[in-house]
């Protein structure tokens, strides 16, 4: 019998992603970025919740459309079997980064997507000496691109947990994913409050360094519990074999 998604798996799912490292450091650039750009505390904060806006809205709308189009087209089944495979391989990704960190393939942002990051944010510097309410519309629709690339390194959390809402009513499932996205923001939202407050982007920057390695490694091993428990559930020679090593 497939799954179906418990909330305490998916408030877990949700914490992990939204501690990932890829999130963190382009957030960290934008509100450098902001900081220098808006000249002022306030537009920065007003831009960066723009922008987690933006990233809340299309990461949501993202997890929306992959469940209908698997429903729709009635590959749930197929759907959650490959996202455990995913959540497995990518947990052994990220507790490869904690050992060693950026040495060989690694979860990270798609190709070229930091120098398209760069120049968009150009773009609301220019925009924002001339049009400032252009400005924020640019970092709102920033947020639906940074989704988009870093979506390689964020993807695996929120596939699994797609895998198993894709087993249960469309309908059922939209709640579930508002409070998903709401859970994957906090942390942003944190982070914008402290740039606020006073924190420095270099102490910003000096914290993810110090701590991303432990990111990963937690990121890694539910991401690995996560895919195994999910093919424990479809599997019937994967329960023997569990069950065979841990006698209930």
């Amino acid at each position: 019998m497939v799954a179906e998604v418990n909330l305490g798996v998916l408030i877990v799912a949700a914490a992990a992603d939204s501690i990932n490292p890829c999130v963190f450091g382009v957030l960290i650039f934008l509100v450098a970025y902001m900081t220098r750009v808006f000249k002022s505390s306030k537009r920065m904060l007003i831009g960066g919740f723009v922008y987690i806006s933006s990233v809340y809205i299309s990461y949501f709308l993202l997890g929306l459309g992959i469940l209908a189009f698997v429903q729709s087209v009635d590959v749930a089944i197929a759907f959650y079997w490959a996202a455990s495979f995913i959540a497995i391989l990518a947990g052994l990704l990220e507790i490869k980064d904690y050992f060693w960190y950026g040495k060989g393939f690694s979860l990270q942002i798609l190709p070229g997507g930091s120098e398209r990051i760069k120049m968009y944010t150009k773009q609301i510097a220019k925009l924002e000496k001339k049009h400032p309410i252009v400005s924020l519309i640019v970092a709102f629709f920033l947020g639906f691109f940074v989704v988009l690339i870093e979506l390689p390194c964020t993807g695996a959390p929120y596939f699994a947990i797609l895998g198993l809402l894709s087993q249960g009513q469309f309908v059922d499932a939209i709640p579930l994913l508002l409070l998903y996205n709401l859970i994957f923001i906090l942390p942003l939202f944190i982070i914008i409050g402290l740039a606020y407050a006073g924190t420095s982007v270099k102490s910003l920057r000096s914290w993810r360094e110090e701590h991303r390695g432990l990111m990963r490694l937690g990121i890694g091993i539910f991401l690995i519990l996560l895919g195994l428990y999910m093919l424990y559930t479809v599997s019937t020679p994967f329960q023997q074999l569990v069950n065979l090593l841990i006698p209930l």
